[in-house]
């Protein structure tokens, strides 16, 4: 068995660390980010919320349990590139069919391994998340710096209609049908429908260039926009969308970008994060029950909304529902009408992580009340 190659990887202010190949060979440029996750790497892989992020795993030892066919959130594999400190040399669950290395190099990804992940993690934790490379045919660190400064930065980068579904397509429901939801696709992970699916919800799920027009025309009792990667101070078109579902009086429930394109249609701005979220173990306040979570991000953007009183917008009364513990950054929106009755809703985090934790899977039962009593209106 041949020895992989060196490894060369580059940050945009010259922080240089030298590994091995793992996966492909070759050359990835992206924005460096890290996850803490210790498990669910399949997962984190196939998210399209990561499209054009190299990401550095936290957690020294990854790969054992291999790859399967059942655990992906979508098509492929959507990371730019991986980082790993001491990958697994021979995967070891009874559900795997192949290992992390061969799907990276089946796909594309080119990655690097056996480097002090530590040491990179808490440079990006003091810097901030900034552009890498990560090559195998380059050995001079200069050469190759100077391509990652030529690369393409995360602000400002609309990226969710590179990651959506072309066509429409249907989820049915599960049992008996109780409602129609139009679940805009911004980059969606395939638990998402799933989850709704199990609440007797019929999903279509559609393009990210989709229109009012296209929504109303599934006669859906609810909207739901989905995670997805980019700046959304870069995206308009699902803003307005958004906008003329709320002026049309149609319960929304948004996720991750979901939530940041609902504080923009309110009015709000938004902002990078210095590092980001991205990990299973994040502590969120639900503040409409006091209950706090423990919950999955993957968020390198915020929404910059008031955290106490409510604010007046044209479609009623918006506060923030949820923060998280650690820092203040606000984790979830809500609007309501002149009576106070809950009109639309969305976190920033992730409750349809299939790796877990499942402290918000509430939150589709919030959803299916909040469709329920519109219709009962």
């Amino acid at each position: 068995m041949a020895l992989p190659a060196p490894a060369l990887l580059v940050l945009e202010d010259g922080r240089t660390f030298r590994g091995e190949s793992f996966g492909a060979e070759g050359e990835t440029f992206g924005e460096a980010v890290f996850s803490t996750g210790m498990s669910g790497y399949q997962e984190t892989l196939t998210d399209p919320s990561y499209h054009r992020q190299v990401v550095v795993m936290t957690a020294p030892h990854v790969g054992n349990t291999g790859m399967n066919d059942e655990d992906t959130e979508s098509s492929r594999i959507w990371v730019a590139g991986y980082v790993v400190r001491d990958p697994a040399r021979v995967p070891s669950s009874w559900r795997s069919v192949r290992s992390l290395d061969d799907d990276l190099r089946d796909q594309g990804v080119v990655g690097i391994s056996g480097l002090d992940t530590r040491a990179l993690t808490r440079h990006l934790r003091e810097r901030g998340a900034m552009r890498v490379g990560i090559s195998t045919t380059e050995t001079d660190p200069q050469r190759l710096l100077a391509r990652v400064l030529q690369s393409g930065e995360m602000t400002g980068a609309n990226l969710s209609e590179a990651v959506s579904t072309a066509e429409a397509y249907v989820v049915p429901a599960q049992g008996e049908k109780r409602f129609t939801v139009a679940a805009v696709d911004l980059g969606i992970k395939s638990n998402t429908p799933r989850m709704m699916s199990e609440r007797g919800i019929e999903v279509h799920v559609l393009p990210a260039t989709s229109t009012i027009e296209d929504v109303q025309a599934v006669s859906p009792d609810g909207l739901f926009f989905s995670n997805g990667p980019g700046d959304p101070a870069a995206t308009t078109g699902q803003v307005r969308l958004l906008q003329d579902a709320l002026g049309a009086g149609i319960p929304y429930f948004g996720i991750c970008f979901g939530n940041q394109l609902f504080g923009r249609a309110l009015g709000f701005g938004t902002y990078k994060l210095k590092y980001g979220h991205r990990g299973i173990n994040q502590p969120v306040m639900d503040r409409t029950t006091g209950k706090v979570e423990v919950t999955a991000h993957n968020h390198g953007f915020a929404v910059d909304a008031p955290l106490e009183g409510s604010t007046t917008t044209e479609f009623g009364e918006a506060s923030v529902s949820h923060v998280c513990l650690n820092d203040d950054v606000v984790e979830g929106l809500e609007l309501r009408d002149a009576d106070g009755r809950l009109t639309s809703f969305s976190v920033q985090y992730h409750p349809e992580a299939a790796a877990g934790p499942h402290d918000a899977a509430y939150l589709f039962d919030r959803f299916a009340d909040l469709m329920n009593d519109r219709k009962d209106a």
